[in-house]
C-alpha cells in the first residue's frame, strides 16, 4: 500500500494515529481518560475502490458495496480500540432533533445528534463536509456525537445538544470538552444568498462567519433583479453572488454561547475540500465520494 502525502495544517492539539494500516485523527485531550474512545477516519487503508484507489468508506453510498463498508467499519473500530462494540450510527436528515442512546438500538434513530452515559456503545455521526462534533462530560462520563451541516447549524443543533446533556445527565457546560473533527472550511464553503439571509435572520452576529458580500446578499435581494441590467450579451450573464461561510467558528460560537469555555473546544484545523488525500469532500466530489465517522464511546 503506498503512502499518503504527509498531512498538513493539523492543529497541535491534535494527533494522527497510524494502527495497522488505519490512520485515525485524535483530540489529544481526549486521550487523557483511560475510561473513554474515540477517533475520526482518515481515506487511506480501506478495501474499497474509489477514482482508482483503495479508501476507508465508511458509509454506504451507491458506489460501494456493503460487504466492503463492513469490512472498512471492522478495520476502523480495531484501529480506535473499539474493536467488538456496537456501532450506534443515525439517519441523518440535518435536522437539530438529539436522541439518548442506553442500548444498541433495533433501527437507526432518525436525528443528528444523540448522546449516551451507558459504556459498551460507540456513538458515530458521518460527514463528507459537515461538522462531526464529540462532546465529553469528564464529571458525569457522558458523551455525544453531532453531526452540524449549515441547515443544523442553523437550527442551533450543538447548542441543543450541550442543554440536553444538561438536563438528562446534569451536565455543566463548563466542565464540557468538545472536538470539532474535520470539515469543509472557509476557505471553500462557498454559499448562495439564501443560506446568507436564513443565517442573518437566526444570528446577529452571522456576519463574523462570512467572508464575501454577506450584508448585501442577507437582505434576501437578488443584486441584478433584471439581467439586461447587466449589458451583457445572451449567455454571458455574471454569476450570483456568493458569499463563504466558516461552520466551524459557527458551531465554535454556538458551543460558547451554551457555556463551554473556549480553551476546552478543540478543532481539527482540516478542510474536507483542501485535504483531498486524507478525507472526503462532497463539495469536491459530489456523488462519487465517500463518508468518514467520528465516533466516541465509554469502555466497558
Amino acid at each position: 500500500m503506498s503512502q499518503p502525502q504527509p498531512l498538513s495544517g493539523l492543529h497541535p492539539a491534535w494527533r494522527l494515529q497510524q494502527r495497522a494500516g488505519i490512520y485515525v485523527l485524535e483530540a489529544v485531550p481526549l486521550t487523557h481518560f483511560a475510561w473513554l474512545v474515540h477517533g475520526f477516519s482518515t481515506t487511506p487503508g480501506g478495501v474499497s475502490s474509489l477514482a482508482g484507489r483503495s479508501v476507508l468508506n465508511l458509509g454506504y453510498t451507491e458506489w460501494d458495496r456493503p460487504h466492503r463498508v463492513i469490512r472498512n467499519r471492522r478495520r476502523f473500530l480495531a484501529a480506535v480500540g473499539a474493536d467488538g462494540l456496537p456501532l450506534v450510527t443515525l439517519r441523518q436528515i440535518h435536522s437539530d432533533l438529539v436522541h439518548t442512546v442506553t442500548a444498541p438500538p433495533r433501527t437507526a434513530a432518525r436525528g443528528d445528534a444523540q448522546m449516551s452515559r451507558t459504556p459498551g456503545l460507540l456513538l458515530a455521526v458521518g460527514t463528507a463536509d459537515c461538522v462531526p462534533i464529540l462532546l465529553v462530560d469528564p464529571e458525569h462520563r457522558a458523551v455525544a456525537a453531532v453531526h452540524a451541516g449549515w441547515r443544523g447549524t442553523l437550527k442551533r443543533i450543538a447548542e441543543k445538544t450541550v442543554g440536553r446533556m444538561q438536563m438528562e445527565f446534569g451536565s455543566r457546560p463548563a466542565s464540557l470538552l468538545a472536538a470539532l473533527g474535520p470539515a469543509i472550511g472557509a476557505c471553500c464553503y462557498e454559499v448562495g444568498p439564501e443560506v446568507a439571509a436564513a443565517f442573518a435572520g437566526q444570528f446577529s452576529c452571522a456576519a463574523n462567519w462570512f467572508a464575501g458580500p454577506f450584508g448585501e446578499l442577507a437582505t434576501g435581494q437578488t443584486p441584478t433583479p433584471l439581467p439586461w441590467l447587466t449589458m451583457a450579451p445572451p449567455g454571458h450573464t455574471p454569476p450570483p453572488k456568493r458569499v463563504r461561510l466558516d461552520l466551524i467558528a459557527a458551531n465554535r460560537w454556538q458551543l460558547e454561547a451554551a457555556g463551554v469555555r473556549p480553551e476546552n473546544i478543540f478543532s481539527s484545523g482540516l478542510c474536507t475540500a483542501c485535504c483531498v488525500e486524507w478525507l472526503f469532500s462532497y463539495r469536491r466530489e459530489r456523488s462519487q465520494t465517500g463518508r468518514l465517522l467520528g465516533v466516541i464511546g465509554l469502555r466497558t
